[in-house]
Formats: structure tokens, C-alpha cells, sequence
């Protein structure tokens, strides 16, 4: 297959530019939660102008993810008891998810496979986060980042089957052969859509970066490798499917140091895994 990479970058980025922009209402859940003096109230101001919205919080707070004991029926609690971090990015990955459904292109990445595989590097990254007693708060961004790391794979075309065709072959990890072939890989594509919708410098380090997490920022580069340990976890235990089944295990150690873990508890996660996926099925429900 032969590609023209300036040609076939224009065609990418002129996919992204038509992609939808996320609604007005995400856009100011994003914009308080940034501001360090954000309230809960202020939030709730937000969120209760948009029925769907306020419906998706309450679904989720009450779902099996959270396990909570009683029903919770006020979104003022909801947004109290989850976090304002928490709220955001709940907004965001379902308002991404449902417009990366109308807009998916590539027909060779099967969409229940693909968000299968998302799903799992979100559940692997945040069980991975909780092995080293990171705040549960924190652990969430890592599900989020982990859910939406692959964005970057949505825009290519039915050329990207040559692409998983000769890594298949080569037995060498996708990313090689993007590069190779289309001259653009799925961490640049997915900073690009970062940047269009102005995801934090966490998700976006993360998405750009989680094949490589000692290039990403100082500020997330351990959030990074956790997030890149989910992705091989998953590509291994082939958990779902995104077309990377040769990863480059060979940098397994290196992110085991940069995270402070041990190969035990890199695999221990196995006993959790499944019944973690499932109660996150919610993020694709809502």
C-alpha cells in the first residue's frame, strides 16, 4: 500500500476539523472545574440547565461503579459526593463517546471491540493505581484517561487494515507501522482531537503519549506509564480489541519502575479485572 503522508496528514486533520464540538454545556462543566475556586453550586447551576446531563449523573452515582447503599435522587448531593474532577469527567468521556459514535470511520476496528479495549485500559490503569494507594479521586482520572486514550485511532480510514495487516505479519507493535505507512501515528491524531476540544494536560499527556510515557510531561509522566501499563495488559490478556497485538513488551519493566510496581501486582489485577470492566459498562450505557 502506498500513501502519501502530506497528502493523507491533510486528510486527517480535515476529519477532525468536521468532527462535532463537544456541547456548550460540557464546555462549562470544563471551564468551572478548572478554575480552583470552583463550587459545587456553580456547577449544579450548569448541569441542571441540561435534563440529559443531570440524568447521565444521577444514573451513574447510582450505578454498580459507585456501589453506593442509598438511592441518590438530588444532583446536588451527586455532584457533593462524587467531586467536581469526577463530575467533569464523567460529562466528558459520555459526551465523547457519543459523538465518537456518530463519527467512527474505520470499519476494521469493530466499535464494541474497540471501546471493549478502552474500557479495559481505563478499569487496568485505575486497579493498577489503586495497587499503590493512590487517591480515589486521582484513580478516576486514570480510568478516564485510560477509557479515551486511543481517540487517535477513530479518523483513520479502511487503509488502516494494511496497517494491522503487516503488524500482524511482522509481528512488531501498530504504532511501527503507522508511522511506517501513513506517516502519522494514533498518539499525534489523538493530540490533535485533544487539542480540538481542549481535554485537560492529563488526558491529552496520556493519549499522546502512552506508548512513550517518559516523553510526556513531568507533571503526569507517572499517570502516563499507568495508563500505558493498562494498554499492554489489555493488548496481552486481549481484553477487546484495537488492533495492537504485538506491543512492545519489552518496555514492560521500564513503566514498572516509573510506576513503583512489581511484576505481582502488574498481574494480580486479573482477579478484579472482569467484575471492574462490567460495572463500567455504565460510561457506554449512558
Amino acid at each position: 500500500m502506498s500513501v502519501d503522508p502530506v497528502a493523507h496528514r491533510k486528510q486527517i486533520e480535515k476529519f477532525i476539523s468536521r468532527m462535532p464540538s463537544l456541547s456548550t454545556t460540557v464546555g462549562k462543566v470544563m471551564e468551572i472545574c478548572s478554575r480552583a475556586d470552583a463550587s459545587p453550586n456553580e456547577l449544579n447551576k450548569v448541569i441542571s440547565l441540561d435534563p440529559v446531563l443531570t440524568g447521565q449523573v444521577l444514573k451513574l452515582i447510582n450505578s454498580a461503579y459507585y456501589s453506593l447503599v442509598n438511592k441518590v435522587t438530588s444532583l446536588t448531593r451527586a455532584i457533593t459526593m462524587l467531586g467536581l474532577n469526577t463530575v467533569k469527567n464523567m460529562a466528558l468521556s459520555t459526551a465523547i463517546i457519543k459523538t465518537v459514535a456518530g463519527v467512527k470511520k474505520s470499519r476494521v476496528l469493530p466499535v464494541s471491540h474497540f471501546w471493549a479495549h478502552s474500557i479495559s485500559v481505563g478499569v487496568s490503569a485505575k486497579l493498577l493505581a489503586q495497587s499503590k494507594d493512590i487517591p480515589v479521586m486521582e484513580r478516576e482520572e486514570f480510568f478516564i484517561a485510560g477509557l479515551l486514550h486511543d481517540l487517535g485511532k477513530i479518523p483513520y480510514g479502511d487503509e488502516y487494515a494494511e496497517v494491522i495487516r503487516v503488524a500482524g505479519a511482522e509481528q512488531v507493535p501498530l504504532i511501527d507501522v503507522e508511522r511506517e505507512l501513513l506517516g502519522i501515528d494514533h498518539q499525534e491524531v489523538g493530540l490533535l482531537i485533544a487539542d480540538k476540544w481542549k481535554l485537560n494536560e492529563a488526558i491529552s499527556q496520556c493519549i499522546g503519549f502512552h506508548h512513550n510515557p517518559q516523553s510526556s510531561r513531568d507533571t503526569v509522566r507517572r499517570q502516563t506509564a499507568f495508563v500505558a501499563l493498562g494498554n499492554i495488559y489489555s493488548n496481552i490478556y486481549d481484553i477487546g480489541y484495537a488492533g495492537d497485538i504485538y506491543p512492545a513488551e519489552q518496555t514492560l519493566n521500564h513503566l514498572l519502575a516509573m510506576t513503583g510496581l512489581d511484576w505481582q501486582e502488574f498481574v494480580t489485577i486479573r482477579t478484579n479485572i472482569e467484575a471492574e470492566i462490567e460495572k463500567a459498562q455504565i460510561f457506554l450505557q449512558i
